[in-house]
């Protein structure tokens, strides 16, 4: 059971002009026999719709708002151009717990390399400035900093999670598309690119593994227990989703 970075689901597709668009149809929780259109800042397009819902149903929903689900993708496409990899070099921005810092390397021969986070600055101390070495020194220092931050709120989570009566065991590993994972021990897993998300990111996340320790599957007492213990989530997850392209944002180093 994962917290997915990418919705995996039925592929389709449907034509605009002479565009032919893929989309993605997944189950909605909570159905209310709405069909739910949302297009990501990643370019995807996902359509939630209700089981009992058919294909031709969800087509023809698409494709009543194909002109504004256009429209959307062709802004994403911009802001898309204006992300660049990572240098590791001074000036550049990078998130920890929902907010910019920039980046500001020094080169000290004589001193210990490592990261410190001062005065609004991800500060690198590398002897001579390389940027694999400076993306070595960051990454571990977001791994570290991804123990101590998930570890507090694992335990300020479990005060919530009533259901849960042993603290689970906590792992960090870098994942490509998933923010966490529960395995069926109850065994808790989280991507260390999760702390640079706000807080409340955070927590869903953890919320969402927790309530796995109950649920095993995405089924309708899953989604019952998410609504019992964080009332906004989807609105929480829509910001992490749209997060998702700036905080794997890397270079072509990792």
């Amino acid at each position: 059971m994962n917290v997915l970075i990418r919705a995996q689901g039925q592929p389709l597709s449907f034509c605009y002009g002479d565009e032919c668009i893929a989309f993605e149809r997944v189950r909605r929780p909570l159905a209310t026999g709405k069909v739910l259109i949302k297009v990501h800042p990643d370019c995807r397009v996902v359509i939630s719709a209700p089981e009992d819902t058919s294909n031709d149903a969800v087509l023809a929903a698409v494709k009543k708002r194909g002109r504004w689900i256009y429209e959307q993708l062709r802004d994403f496409r911009k802001q898309l151009t204006h992300i660049t990899p990572r240098q590791y070099i001074s000036g550049e921005s990078h998130y920890y717990l929902g907010r910019q810092y920039l980046l500001k390397v020094m080169e000290a021969p004589d001193q210990i390399q490592g990261v410190k986070l001062t005065r609004g600055k991800l500060e690198v101390t590398v002897r001579r400035k390389r940027a694999e070495k400076v993306q070595e020194l960051l990454t571990d220092w977001f791994k570290a900093r991804a123990k101590d931050v998930f570890a507090k709120r694992l335990d300020a989570m479990l005060e919530q999670a009533l259901w849960v009566t042993e603290r689970p065991p906590l792992r960090i590993r870098t994942m490509h598309t998933q923010w966490g994972s529960c395995s069926p021990n109850g065994r808790i897993t989280l991507n260390p690119h999760l702390v640079k998300a706000p807080r409340e990111c955070i927590d869903y996340v953890l919320l969402h593994e927790l309530c796995h320790i109950a649920e095993h599957n995405h089924s309708q007492r899953f989604y019952r227990l998410m609504e019992q213990v964080m009332p906004k989530w989807e609105k929480t997850k829509e910001r992490l989703d749209g997060m998702a392209n700036l905080l794997f944002q890397t270079g072509s180093h990792e």
